[in-house]
């Protein structure tokens, strides 16, 4: 230990040297109390104790709490008035035969105990510690006064801890904000001041040579302290980890009712779904593969119902893949409804359902795909209105229009109880590789129940399409459907859209045709494409057609199975 300490002190008496005479070298703070105080010096003498260091730290801030006290500054100016406060400790302690070597070692340094912002939390004096900490805190209630005894000073040390946290929060880079605290509680909080022996002995820890029996006699000694702290500690501890217990139980238990609710559903999905229908119910991961990721390479379709990808099944089938989206308010229900609706018809006219897949994630949430046969030719839509596409030509328009005849006629008459799609329109009609249209999109549709004319339903479809009893009523018939398919023929007649927003006022495909019809100008309805490429008659007639299936009056509409007789050229009188 003497050969240890022999460099710091002969740097302790280099410094000294140095100091004298020099006014910047002066020290702000009196440590007389160095002799005078009855701190317990025994633990510092041959053999050294292992609680000199504290012993040592907690001297030296009763010195740094009266400065506080005194100017309101934490901490010392700059380097010199440091390196001189150092020197002049040391002294004291010589005075009382503790080698002065031991200061600096203990303090490491001179430098530690230099103001600086980065300290805590941006700290240099008692106004910023009252803009951090406020007026107030537990600190002025708990640690004022007499601490001693067993519950005043655990109390001090609660709430020493608690403001320690709170500093410590705003800055977690902070390395000195528990000694903040103490100086802080000792220097300006309590009454006494921290040179009182209740204070030294309570917030400052400092070991005396006398007992503080003397005042009270519920001393909380040094070695109760460090037992509560521990105490305080590893309740902290044990709490923390009870609260992630039960964290981990709720995430798990809100896991286990989440999976328990995907079963159901998906149960519940299947038992709707008409068993020998050959649909199949595949992996999400199966999907993945066929569309590579869902790759937006793959992307063939997307609006406000889900998005549709291409795939290539692995015993490779050509698939439409569409993820349905707003899950959270009807895209469950028109999965459930599109499955179940499908399951139930086989029509060539109607896109049939090749699977689906239903999955719940916690982090993806939940994913509901489709899985339909290819069309090649895409949409009605495209063929219509993309000019960058070769125009149909008459017999492609009219087998089309007559493939969604047929189709919309088994839904309203081949099943039991009826179909109403409910979203007729262009891009819900697709066309295969031989231009056969399919009707497609059976998110909406609505079964009938026996003996009722009509249902009363929420309205949902696309504005253009909607029958005005419907729109205007929520009232759902067969004839709901067959005046969306009105303005289907129309528009495949005319190529143009079901509302002309060209000019300043929008005009309804349906008002422009009957203009041009009782000014007889039938032949400007028909898209110039066609105006020459078939006979004029038959064209004529499917316009007419179309006008009454879209007529306004529910009553003079004619059923779907009646507008196929007249398309087909049956009972048609112009």
């Amino acid at each position: 230990m003497g050969k240890a300490i022999l460099l710091p002190s002969i740097l302790f008496l280099f410094h000294f040297i140095l100091c004298i005479n020099s006014v910047t070298c002066s020290c702000p703070i009196d440590f007389g109390y160095v002799q005078t105080f009855p701190w317990d010096n025994s633990q510092c003498r041959e053999p050294i104790n292992i609680n000199c260091c504290q012993t040592l730290i907690s001297l030296f801030g009763m010195g740094l709490s009266q400065y506080l006290k005194e100017t309101s500054m934490f901490y010392l100016p700059d380097a010199a008035s440091a390196s001189s406060c150092l020197s002049d400790f040391q002294t004291k302690l010589a005075v009382v035969s503790v080698s002065p070597s031991l200061a600096p070692q203990c303090l490491n340094g001179s430098n530690e105990f230099i103001a600086r912002p980065s300290s805590c939390a941006g700290i240099l004096t008692i106004r910023d510690w009252i803009e951090k900490v406020g007026p107030s805190s537990s600190l002025d209630s708990s640690c004022n006064g007499d601490v001693t005894g067993l519950s005043r000073c655990s109390a001090c040390v609660d709430a020493g801890m608690r403001v320690t946290s709170q500093l410590v929060s705003l800055d977690p880079n902070s390395t000195k904000c528990f000694y903040y605290t103490i100086i802080y509680a000792a220097g300006i909080v309590n009454d006494f001041g921290p040179k009182d022996i209740r204070t030294a002995d309570c917030i400052l820890g400092l070991p005396l040579s006398i007992s503080p029996t003397n005042r009270t006699s519920n001393h909380l000694s040094q070695t109760n302290l460090y037992k509560l702290i521990f105490g305080f500690v590893g309740a902290i501890i044990g709490v923390l980890l009870v609260i992630g217990l039960i964290i981990v139980y709720r995430i798990w238990d809100k896991k286990k009712k989440q999976n328990a609710l995907h079963n159901e559903y998906v149960n519940g999905v299947k038992a709707r779904v008409l068993p020998n229908t050959g649909a199949k119910w595949f992996r999400e991961a199966e999907l993945e593969h066929a569309t590579n990721g869902f790759s937006q390479r793959n992307l063939i379709g997307e609006g406000g119902y889900g998005v549709v990808y291409k795939g290539i099944l692995s015993d490779g089938t050509i698939v439409a893949v569409k993820q349905l989206l707003d899950l959270d308010s009807k895209g469950d229900e028109e999965f459930a409804n599109e499955v179940e609706i499908i399951s139930k018809i086989r029509h060539r006219n109607l896109l049939s359902l090749r699977g689906c897949c239903a999955t719940s994630h916690d982090l993806k949430g939940k994913r509901r795909y489709l899985v339909y046969d290819f069309m090649s030719n895409g949409s009605l839509n495209d063929h219509l209105f993309n000019h960058n596409r070769k125009q149909l030509t008459w017999p492609q328009r009219k087998n089309i229009i007559l493939d969604v005849t047929k189709g919309l006629n088994y839904l309203h008459y081949g099943t039991k109880p009826a179909i109403y799609h409910r979203d007729i329109k262009a891009t819900n009609i697709l066309l295969d590789s031989e231009m056969k249209a399919r009707v497609a999109d059976f998110g909406l549709a609505k079964q009938s129940r026996e003996g009722q004319s009509h249902l009363t339903t929420r309205v949902a479809g696309t504005y253009g399409y909607l029958a005005p009893e419907y729109a205007l009523y929520g009232q759902l018939t067969e004839k709901s459907d067959v005046y969306s398919f009105g303005i289907v023929i129309l528009e495949i007649m005319s190529g143009r859209k079901v509302l002309d927003t060209s000019s300043s006022s929008t005009i309804l495909i349906t008002d422009w045709a009957w203009a041009l019809v009782k000014s007889g100008n039938v032949k400007d309805i028909f898209d110039e494409s066609i105006r020459e490429d078939g006979p004029m008659g038959v064209m004529e007639r499917f316009v007419i057609v179309g006008i009454l299936c879209a007529h306004v009056m529910v009553a003079l509409r004619p059923t779907i199975a009646d507008a196929l007789k007249m398309l087909e050229g049956q009972g048609f009188s112009p």
